[in-house]
């Protein structure tokens, strides 16, 4: 069997959301440890990321500097964030499967993921990312090129395209290494964006949904499950209200309906509920959205919300 492991960007954080390193390189043991218990069950894994509290740190870092230094441009950033949490990740796992006597080699793949170049998001970016700037502040950053919204009492806010995502152009080196038995980060943030352009390839100014980007990724590769790991067991219909319930096993078309009702909202469950369904309408076996305790139950399909073909 092969799994794609998708975790949240809190995966890689303090409980309370803070992300200095020791607090990254400690969520980091405890998401592996999931990883060793399916990798000693003999399960072909890759792990995928978010990246937004290690972007947004780097955000601050550009913020402070843009009068001195240029702003390092935001797909730096996510090749940059894909780089150091492959590393933690990898140390984390090599250490989790130590403790379980399973010899098992890592690798980090920094990944590319093509979008369009005339994608909507590009002429009307709506995607906030990084903390709110006093109006001087922001504008030595829209002197740099970078698109700015006032978003009154609170301050102004950087506003980015959010570009479908439409080919992961490092698959074949992710399977190539998972079929040399390596178990693999790659994708993570959803991937550096490029576009293509009179045949050559540059990076832009966005973020991918890292949901939709695993979708993308696990298909590619020829997964079997989708995991999308987020720090609740079930996704919740009617969430917030006396008459929450917490959805278990479901097919795809009911799934479908569901979200149309609007019961998953878009800035956090939707998106893993999109990947989801996506992810099974291309001919995966199920996707799964729960947390990490019981990950080898998630993956059996005996846990969480399981999304199934129809």
């Amino acid at each position: 069997m092969r799994v794609l492991l998708a975790l949240g960007g809190n995966a890689m954080t303090a409980a309370d959301g803070r992300a200095r390193p020791e607090d990254q390189i400690a969520a980091a043991r405890v998401a592996m440890r999931g990883v060793a218990e399916l990798v000693a069950s003999d399960i072909d894994v890759l792990v995928t990321h978010g990246n937004g509290p290690q972007v947004g740190n780097l955000l601050v870092k550009n913020e402070i500097a843009a009068s001195v230094v240029p702003p390092v441009p935001l797909d730096w950033c996510g090749a940059q964030t894909q780089a150091t949490l492959g590393f933690v990740l990898m140390n984390a796992l090599d250490e989790a499967l130590r403790e379980r006597d399973v010899q098992r080699r890592s690798a980090t793949v920094v990944t590319r993921t093509r979008v369009d170049a005339g994608d909507p998001g590009f002429t009307r970016p709506t995607k906030p990312i990084g903390r709110y700037l006093p109006a001087y502040e922001a504008a030595v950053l829209v002197e740099h090129g970078e698109t700015w919204e006032d978003r009154g009492e609170r301050g102004w806010r950087r506003v980015v395209a959010s570009p479908e995502p439409r080919e992961i152009l490092d698959a074949a080196a992710v399977r190539a290494l998972v079929e040399a038995g390596f178990v693999v980060v790659a994708n993570g943030g959803g991937g550096v964006p490029v576009v293509r352009e009179d045949g050559a390839l540059r990076g832009v100014e966005a973020v991918i949904d890292k949901d939709l980007g695993a979708a993308l990724l696990a298909q590619t590769v020829g997964a079997d499950v989708l995991v999308v790991a987020t720090d609740v067991p079930n996704a919740v219909l009617r969430f917030g209200t006396p008459d929450a319930e917490p959805l278990g096993r479901v097919d795809v078309r009911r799934m479908r309906a569901l979200a149309a009702e609007g019961h998953f909202a878009s800035g956090s469950m939707g998106p893993k509920v999109e990947a989801a369904c996506r992810f099974v309408e291309q001919g995966g076996a199920r996707a799964v959205i729960t947390d990490l305790a019981n990950i080898l139950d998630a993956v059996a399909g005996e846990t969480g919300t399981v999304v199934v073909p129809e």
